[in-house]
């Protein structure tokens, strides 16, 4: 029989779910599906996201996590126990969960995430910073003395921290990631081309041409939207130097959060993390060129981690096997151990 404890990666853009002793089980975007009248969840994950601003007025289609944190507290609650229910089936007993946050989450937003999970079905719910997980996940040691910089670009937040001796020692969480690049796309489409486009076919523009950092080889790709002129539909071809120029922004603001963390980090530190290089992670870290901008602005080599996609989740599900050792409630891993 195998254990029941759950490690979950709640991210604002998609959920992964680790089951200990199977590995990721499941991995779904973050959205809900609901009849307005009935207050019926319809549908929750992939099949919810193909309904987003496609629904009728009776329908609608949310993503309850906005930023990092939890926006809508009862879809949010009803979107994880969909997904435990799904991968694990717990008649007889309860789950333990592990459930990555922020690391700028306040108290309030903890337990808003706790709540979450134990009305989900948890018997109890423990937390861990998303960079102390993505660095696990990556295969760091973060037991060592040493200073390891982690940066995980998600859908919400971007979370830079650097980590020595299991534990935060300087870290920073800005709002700038995966959804503000998409809305940097709508909102520079708009003025550029006045076409006004959907999130959807942002993030494919972003996912297939977008770089924050010139590319050896111009990209362009075709787009369908609105024209504002007309009000009719009308097709665009947008370049890669057109979204580097739609990037420059949020971009800069991230480099920005780094060299912050690396001015408040410990000398000793600094010189380990320029030893060790920087590890990218998280889905945002894919958009073409974050690693060479990151080296060419700070100097220290950059390496974007291997499936740094799943870091997270894989890191959490490693700190399963330590669930005995952790604190429930609002105490999370890293703060644990500098309290002790």
């Amino acid at each position: 029989m195998f254990s029941r404890d759950i490690g979950i990666d709640l991210g604002t853009a998609s959920i992964l779910v680790y089951l200990k002793g199977k590995g990721v089980v499941l991995q779904e975007p973050s959205v809900v599906a609901m009849d307005k009248n009935t207050g019926k969840v319809l549908k929750v994950g992939a099949d919810a996201q193909k309904m987003l601003g496609r629904t009728p007025g009776n329908i609608v289609a949310i993503r309850p996590l906005r930023e990092g944190v939890i926006s809508d507290y009862e879809m949010t609650e009803k979107m994880i126990k969909e997904f435990i229910h799904r991968v694990a089936n717990f008649h007889i007993s309860k789950p333990r969960i592990v459930i990555c946050v922020p690391s700028g989450i306040t108290e309030v937003e903890e337990r808003a995430v706790i709540d979450a999970g134990i009305q989900a079905g948890a018997r109890r719910v423990y937390l861990i910073e998303e960079p102390i997980a993505a660095a696990i996940g990556a295969g760091i040691d973060i037991s060592k003395p040493e200073g390891n910089m982690v940066i995980d670009i998600g859908g919400g937040t971007t979370d830079i921290a650097v980590i020595s001796l299991s534990s935060i020692v300087e870290s920073n969480s800005i709002k700038i990631a995966g959804d503000y690049f998409d809305e940097s796309v709508v909102k520079y489409v708009r003025r550029k081309h006045n076409v006004l486009i959907g999130e959807r076919t942002a993030e494919e523009l972003k996912k297939n041409i977008g770089c924050v950092y010139p590319m050896d080889e111009e990209k362009t790709m075709e787009i369908k939207g609105r024209c504002l002129m007309t009000g009719l539909p009308r097709v665009v071809t947008v370049t890669s130097s057109e979204m580097l120029e739609a990037f420059e922004e949020a971009s800069t603001r991230v480099v920005e959060a780094i060299h912050t963390v690396l001015e408040k980090t410990p000398p000793e530190l600094v010189g380990d993390v320029s030893s060790n290089g920087i590890v990218l992670t998280g889905g945002g870290s894919l958009v073409y060129g974050f690693d060479k901008l990151i080296y060419a602005k700070t100097g220290i080599e950059t390496r974007i981690a291997e499936d740094p996609i799943s870091c997270v989740v894989y890191g959490t599900g490693k700190v399963l096997s330590d669930i005995a050792d952790m604190q429930d409630g609002t105490i999370n891993l890293s703060r644990r151990k500098q309290m002790n």
